[in-house]
């Protein structure tokens, strides 16, 4: 089946892209190609879901430290 997908020669239903996607731990958008996040790295995808959980202080903090720092 899966080589089916990889020849094109067959679709995966969306019950089975949402199937795929929580295997590898991504977003149907991101599986695919499309959407806004789709072009960012998993790890970085990652480091964003982790720092949406951090306290707002913390958060703030480390917002300045990356806006104040030379790259």
């Amino acid at each position: 089946m899966v080589g089916n997908y990889e020849r094109n020669s067959n679709t995966p239903s969306i019950e089975i892209l949402l199937k795929i996607a929580k295997v590898f731990n991504v977003s149907v958008d991101y599986l695919i190609g499309e959407g806004k996040l789709s072009s960012y790295d998993k790890e970085v995808l990652k480091r964003i879901e982790d720092i949406e959980q951090l306290a707002p202080e913390t958060r703030k903090n480390l917002f300045f430290l990356i806006d104040n720092s030379e790259l």
